[in-house]
């Protein structure tokens, strides 16, 4: 199906009458960040954007575009898995104390502009939030409350490499609606496609026509070309083996040498989960607050155990993150906690590039192998 830009706006609006909190992206401080939106012109218009190795820039290219750039600092995670979290609280009553827990408020959320990569973080920590013998209902409650609008990249950024990652550029699943966002000549309109039930309702409300055979060209191929373009390439073959074995690879002196422990990595990942729990107290000792808070595996106290923390070095802990999101991942939830948005390359102060320390790792056991007798 079409949809002309200029018909972008009753999307908006039947979200709105169902009464949805739009979230999408938005201008601030040269960034393109994810915030509440009322309308279609919120989006930014006319805007790409420059990604390579701790470099992000926003480039005004003054066209018409509304989704002309990638990710930027932001995921989406921070609405469905909060970076604060206040779970419960105590207060000192006559004789004894009271636990109140936390009932959170929340009304039914729209994502509106989720790229692919985006779409596989959210199903991995559906996985990791939903599965097995604990759930967070925090996050249940969120998820059961969602409706994702996705876009298509037809242009991916100097740090992309989603399409190793099979995760991108176009979206397979995991949506309601998924736009792919097309200019030719004076034409500016949307091929859409339905993932749900939901969203084929909400395509039932919508100003769409039936999509020419040459549209649908015109995306699969917009589409092809971008999966061509990608600014990085990870190789996955044997990549949880070929981590596991080199625990003691020298290419984990060289990038702690350069691995600053800042955390950003963590932080800017969209399927990063680890937390901490800090115990607060009001002044007067009469209530106390139980927080979930975002945690990095590359903070000291991160580790820390009775005696000291096990992961004491740069080393230890990029060694820790890398070889968890690619290979140790895979143990516990079957799939790779890396989906290729390469957020963590472009947020990297000193530029460290993941895809690069695979692959000298990779290429470490090749020069091993050539240098050694020859197999049998």
């Amino acid at each position: 199906m079409v949809l002309e830009d200029k018909y972008l706006q009753s999307l908006f609006d039947c979200l709105k009458r169902m009464q949805y909190r739009l979230l999408g992206p938005s201008l601030n401080h040269s960034a393109i960040v994810y915030d509440d939106i009322e309308k279609a012109d919120d989006i930014p218009r006319g805007y790409s954007d420059h990604q390579a190795g701790g470099t992000y820039r926003l480039l005004k290219t003054n066209t018409p575009a509304r989704f002309d750039y990638v990710v930027g600092q932001h995921s989406w995670k921070k609405y469905l898995f909060p970076p604060d979290k206040t779970l419960f609280e105590v207060h000192r009553e006559p004789g004894g104390f009271q636990v109140r827990e936390i009932k959170e408020k929340s009304s039914p959320m729209a994502f509106i502009g989720v790229r692919p990569c985006e779409l596989a973080a959210i199903g991995i920590l559906d996985k990791i939030m939903l599965e097995g013998p604990y759930q967070d209902l925090s996050y249940k409650h969120k998820r059961e409350n969602l409706l994702i609008v996705a876009v298509n990249c037809t242009r991916p950024s100097g740090t992309c490499f989603c399409a190793s990652m099979n995760t991108g550029p176009k979206a397979e699943s995991g949506f309601d609606l998924a736009l792919t966002e097309i200019l030719e000549k004076n034409q500016h309109y949307y091929i859409v496609e339905t993932g749900s039930k939901k969203g084929e309702e909400l395509l039932k409300e919508l100003p769409v026509r039936d999509a020419s055979t040459a549209r649908m060209d015109k995306a699969r191929n917009l589409l092809s070309e971008a999966t061509g373009k990608m600014g990085r390439r990870l190789d996955t073959d044997n990549i949880k083996d070929i981590l596991t074995r080199n625990f003691e690879n020298p290419r984990w002196d060289l990038v702690a040498e350069r691995c600053l422990g800042c955390g950003n990595c963590t932080l800017v990942c969209p399927t990063c989960f680890c937390t901490n729990i800090n115990d607060t107290t009001d002044l007067d000792g009469k209530t106390a607050y139980r927080h979930q808070e975002w945690d990095s595996c590359f903070t000291l106290d991160h580790s820390y155990i009775s005696g000291g923390s096990l992961r004491t070095s740069a080393r230890a802990r990029y060694r820790q993150w890398l070889t968890h999101k690619l290979a140790n991942w895979i143990d516990q939830f079957g799939m790779s906690g890396c989906v290729g948005c390469g957020r963590c390359i472009t947020w990297c102060p000193v530029g460290i590039d993941i895809t690069e320390e695979a692959r000298a790792i990779r290429e470490s056991e090749v020069k091993d192998c050539g240098s050694g007798p020859s197999p049998v």
